[in-house]
């Protein structure tokens, strides 16, 4: 769960809101801030698993990526997250209206994503999206806040030089209306975990456990339903791997940056920024390494970011199931979160194994457990597998809606 706005104030969900809300669907939204990565370089690349802390060398050595079937080093499925040049124009005064900000005042969560991956990303690759509202949903009452609460879903459609698409993403983010400051209920029995070295060295067994599928293929005629995935551990979770996450993903994107470039924002979106107790305007963000911003929101510490365990069982499937191997769909909610010094261990199990079409796939199940037995991140993947009969994977086609998408999108571009 990311937070992504303060709940020092109590908001209210307007029904002027929400029709605006539903007046942007489908409309393409404009992008004020570059991608962090406009290529696909191959230390972009290399940076990005870094920051998941993935190792594997198919996402990491452009040498190791030329002796298998991609012919190259190709790009952590994730890494589309930071990048995508936006073409759609800027706004004039009517679709600025439309854009204004909504729910102000109001808690936003990040609670989840779809993906749809169908072409690999190369070094040197560009690739350009289209982001709109895809869907709106509104709900009178809520358990999670006692209020009104709408679900906010924003689709972002990446695709390549020529109008193909090379991956999908539905991104779902809940506005909820609060009928108190903090959420002290919910949270107030939990205090940061402490380990004994008996703890750790347990933590420590599933890491050394790990087992990276690499380049021996994983044969769709030997995965069985009930089997399971060898698990990755993450955690305890700490500064360093909020830092590596940034290192990989970047800040850009959100329009944080340094010095300067942090001044130059804030005087574009005071409201992002909040002074903290010594009188310094910060970005609201911070409660991802600022425990003591957490506190003051009424959470036991700092948490991660809803991606970061995104990437983590994408990790995951992509050990599992080999260089070869196709991580074709992708989704996952963020349920709870997910504090400083948690530790989560990601595991999975097969679910499913069919023919579809030309494909060989198998459909997994995916937990995200921490130390209190919580799956703070359920998923689920489809994974296309070589076959003894058929052969090597082919890679999936979009549908018709998506490719003649893709290709409006870049015409427009070329007819402005």
């Amino acid at each position: 769960m990311n937070m992504a706005d303060t709940e020092t104030s109590v908001g209210t969900i307007t029904d002027e809101d929400i029709d605006r809300a539903r007046r942007q669907i489908g409309v393409p939204k404009f992008a004020y801030n570059k991608p962090y990565n406009e290529f696909a370089s191959t230390d972009s690349m290399r940076h990005f698993a870094f920051g998941c802390g993935d190792d594997n060398p198919l996402f990491t050595s452009r040498d190791y990526g030329r002796s298998t079937r991609w012919g190259d080093q190709i790009a952590f499925p994730l890494f589309l997250h930071t990048t995508g040049t936006n073409l759609t124009p800027k706004p004039d005064g009517e679709l600025k209206a439309l854009f204004k900000g909504l729910f102000r005042g109001v808690g936003k969560y990040y609670t989840g994503v779809d993906w749809t991956f169908w072409r690999p990303l190369y070094p040197d690759q560009k690739v350009f999206v289209e982001r709109v509202t895809s869907n709106i949903e509104v709900r009178a009452g809520s358990s999670f806040s006692g209020g009104r609460t709408v679900t906010e879903t924003y689709r972002d459609l990446y695709v390549d030089h020529a109008g193909v698409p090379v991956g999908r993403r539905e991104e779902h983010y809940l506005s909820a209306e609060r009928s108190g400051t903090k959420k002290s209920g919910k949270y107030s029995g939990i205090e940061r975990q402490t380990y004994t070295p008996e703890d750790i060295a347990e933590i420590d067994k599933v890491y050394a456990a790990e087992c990276l599928r690499g380049s021996e293929l994983r044969w769709w005629e030997d995965v069985e339903v009930g089997d399971d995935v060898t698990p990755v551990a993450k955690g305890p979770l700490t500064m360093v791997d909020i830092i590596s996450y940034h290192m990989g993903m970047g800040l850009s994107s959100s329009g944080i940056g340094p010095l300067g470039l942090n001044y130059k924002q804030r005087m574009k979106m005071p409201a992002f920024f909040v002074p903290d107790k010594y009188g310094v305007p910060d970005v609201v963000q911070r409660v991802h390494w600022d425990h003591q911003r957490a506190q003051d929101l009424g959470l036991p510490s700092s948490y991660d970011y809803g991606q970061m365990r995104t990437s983590w069982l994408m990790h995951l499937v992509t050990k599992w199931m080999g260089d070869d191997a196709w991580l074709w769909k992708f989704s996952c909610q963020s349920r709870e979160f997910n504090f400083m010094g948690d530790t989560t261990i990601c595991s999975g199990k097969v679910i499913a194994k069919r023919e579809e079409g030309i494909h060989r796939v198998v459909d997994l199940k995916l937990a995200s457990t921490n130390q209190r037995g919580q799956d703070t991140a359920p998923g689920t993947a489809t994974v296309i597998l070589p076959s003894r009969e058929t052969g090597p994977v082919v890679l999936p086609t979009p549908d018709t809606d998506m490719l003649r998408r893709g290709a409006q999108i870049m015409h427009a571009s070329v007819s402005r």
